[in-house]
């Protein structure tokens, strides 16, 4: 699993969100940076608490030009579910052959109560209106993760 780093071209993608309609990182790079977060799976208790406090900050996010967007390799109908189930307000993406996944460096062997399999990481990345990765947040707790990030683009 080779991650993307600061300053490589983030891979252009379009993938469908909850509401089975295509969003694109090009489109979404016209107006600001987006955080684009990959997550294991839709209504875990981590992947959870994350995406809700990605909700309740959305608005501290947009002040600071940037716009959030989930990623995991759940099927639309359960993003839908986990959409409405948390009353979350961003779009979260399929990505159901960890394609993206795998083009972010995001995809590989993880380890879970002694056993091994392949997976998404939690892995989130900071892309410049340029295209480009800003930042790679790969050190936080899920409970954290917007801090992180919202403490990391005030001081930048």
């Amino acid at each position: 699993m080779k991650t993307l780093t600061v300053g490589e071209q983030a891979p252009l993608f379009s993938l469908q969100n909850q509401n089975d309609e295509t969003v694109s990182l090009a489109t979404l790079l016209e107006q600001n940076q987006v955080l684009v977060y990959f997550y294991p799976k839709a209504l875990t208790p981590g992947c959870t608490v994350q995406a809700e406090q990605l909700r309740d900050h959305k608005s501290e996010l947009a002040q600071l030009n940037t716009v959030a967007v989930g990623i995991s390799p759940d099927p639309v109908k359960k993003l839908k579910n986990f959409e409405n189930k948390k009353d979350l307000n961003f779009d979260l993406l399929s990505d159901e052959d960890h394609a993206i996944a795998d083009a972010f460096g995001v995809w590989g062997l993880k380890k879970f109560m002694g056993k091994e399999y392949d997976g998404i990481h939690r892995i989130s990345f900071l892309i410049g209106q340029d295209g480009k990765i800003k930042h790679v947040f790969n050190k936080f707790k899920t409970k954290d993760h917007h801090q992180v990030v919202i403490d990391y683009l005030q001081s930048n």
